[in-house]
């Protein structure tokens, strides 16, 4: 397939509008919505499709009314795969993605190690798809228009750009422009999901701090047949002329491979932009690994810098951040879009049981702290992987070089080198809205941390937990909680199966949890005790006595 072919498929995909722009009623009449979503990439429509599912009225807004252009992000961890079965997506993302758990990283022209991310089995997903960002917001997009056309309260507007935006005592008034003129717009609540440069967090004055580094990378999706495995490779100073200190290879679907070569800090980026330069640097890498250079096409080409930012606070009153508009890193590691699903996931629920009048709005701060400390988790991690795969001092590319000959011949190097730790859902252990432990179970299923699946009976623990409040009950008799007006549903598992009891009874006969909405545990106890659970369920949503 030559370049132009391979180009017009992919322009297909970025000049459809997905959401055209539609004239709404409250262009003739100021209204008050519950939540305004800013920004229709996947962070704000995940959110949006979480709080129409719950029944909290949810209107997007964005200047565009299609896909973003370029695959961006590729990475699609196994929680979040395990968030989008809830919004419906969970399947057909795993069907049009590449599944891989398996990674070699090399030096040189030499193998050092190879990984396997999921190694054990009984769990419904694997633990990463590839698959492109205009993929997946293609279903998001698709997925809303259905809850839309079947009653739920959600409302998509393409073209529709924030001009302004005043926070008031009880709502936050906004100013919208579209292609037929200003309109205002009052909400209850304003989430910003407006990625790296927040026109919202501009407005507002806000900062966004952190640290860039001094390097850059270029990315190629090249599309191509080609027999490299479904694996990722990662190169430490690879062999092929042109790649710099490190290269990845990624395969996507439609045979779109995702290569990245670090090109350094002083550079001309239009020189390096230059199709003929990228196609020298794609022809190298190829014939090192296949003794020849397939017919390939570019399909979309970016240079990006490693930033490691955040906002000091995701919360501002009733305007909030998430995804890239509060927290950005640098994508070795797929931490960014896998992040930001997680940011909308602990979001919705708290949103919506403060919408419905059952919490007050104090507990969004704790979305604020668990988040912030999740991106603190997520930016310490990329930038240790920036600084070994980029040694800033002579000293520091002896020590580089020196752990990556050990990890060749020896296993107790492997953990010290770091080409991208990959992305794992973070625990929110020791934070005020969880505890206790009586339990002292199985370590992966400890208070704070995301539910371990598990195979149970003819199908899996987390699609039977779902969005709701629930009271597992492992062995033993059934229980039930009487909770007044916030439902928490019971579910017993009589019989466990070998995996459910390795990661949540240990050696215990049976064993009492209560679990949050996103998933997340809240406590846990050897028996039931049923002033105990509603302490602890009244401590989850911030009643704490």
């Amino acid at each position: 397939m030559g370049r132009a072919a391979g180009l017009s498929r992919v322009n297909a995909i970025f000049d459809t509008p997905l959401y055209p722009y539609a004239r709404s009623p409250d262009q003739d009449q100021l209204a008050r919505r519950k939540v305004v979503v800013v920004g229709a990439g996947p962070v704000g429509l995940a959110l949006a499709i979480d709080l129409a599912q719950r029944g909290t009225e949810v209107v997007v807004i964005d200047d565009n009314d299609r896909v973003s252009t370029g695959s961006r992000a590729i990475c699609f961890a196994k929680r979040t795969l395990e968030i989008a079965d809830r919004l419906g997506l969970g399947e057909v993302m795993v069907a049009k993605g590449v599944q891989w758990s398996v990674g070699k990283v090399f030096f040189g022209d030499g193998q050092i190690y190879g990984f396997d991310l999921l190694a054990e089995d009984g769990h419904k997903h694997p633990a990463f798809i590839n698959l492109q960002q205009y993929y997946v917001e293609q279903m998001l997009v698709a997925r809303a228009l259905e809850l839309e056309t079947e009653g739920a309260p959600i409302t998509l507007r393409g073209r529709n750009r924030l001009l302004s935006l005043t926070a008031q005592d009880d709502h936050v008034a906004l100013q919208i422009d579209t292609p037929e003129g200003a309109y205002a717009l009052e909400a209850d609540w304003v989430v910003a999901c407006d990625g790296a440069r927040s026109p919202t967090r501009d407005m507002m004055g806000l900062g966004f701090d952190g640290r860039v580094f001094e390097d850059n990378f270029l990315i190629a999706d090249v599309k191509m047949k080609a027999d490299f495995p479904t694996e990722r490779w990662f190169w430490f100073e690879p062999p092929f002329e042109g790649a710099g200190q490190s290269a990845l290879l990624h395969k996507q679907p439609d045979d779109v491979w995702r290569i990245d070569f670090q090109l350094g800090w002083e550079i001309d980026r239009e020189r390096e932009l230059d199709p003929a330069r990228i196609r020298t640097r794609v022809d190298a890498m190829l014939s090192s690994q296949t003794g020849e250079v397939p017919d390939y096409a570019l399909e979309w080409t970016s240079i990006y810098t490693f930033q490691c930012r955040r906002m000091e606070r995701f919360r501002h009153g009733r305007v909030l951040f998430a995804g890239d508009s509060a927290h950005q890193v640098s994508p070795f590691g797929a931490r960014g879009a896998n992040s930001g699903i997680q940011d909308a996931e602990n979001l919705a629920w708290k949103l919506d049981l403060i919408c419905k009048g059952d919490a007050g709005d104090a507990l969004l701060d704790s979305y604020a702290a668990e988040r912030e400390f999740a991106a603190d988790e997520n930016i310490l991690n990329s930038t240790r992987a920036t600084d070994f795969m980029t040694p800033k001092t002579e000293i520091s590319q002896i020590f580089r070089n020196a752990v990556l000959d050990l990890a060749a011949r020896h296993p107790f190097a492997r953990p010290l080198v770091n080409s991208g730790r990959l992305s794992v859902p973070c625990s929110y252990e020791g934070f005020p809205l969880f505890g206790p432990d009586a339990l002292g179970g199985p370590a992966p299923s400890r208070p704070g941390a995301a539910c371990p699946d598990a195979p149970v009976g003819d199908g899996y623990l987390l699609e039977k937990l779902g969005g709701d409040f629930v009271l597992l009950s492992l062995g033993g008799a059934p229980v039930s909680l009487d909770t007044g007006a916030l439902p928490c549903r019971p579910l017993h598992i009589a019989q466990p199966s070998e995996a459910l009891r390795q990661r949540y009874l240990g050696d215990a006969p049976q064993a009492i949890y209560l679990i949050r909405p996103d998933q997340h545990i809240v406590a846990r106890w050897p028996d039931f005790r049923a002033d105990a659970v509603t302490a602890a369920l009244h401590r989850s949503i911030g009643k704490v006595p």
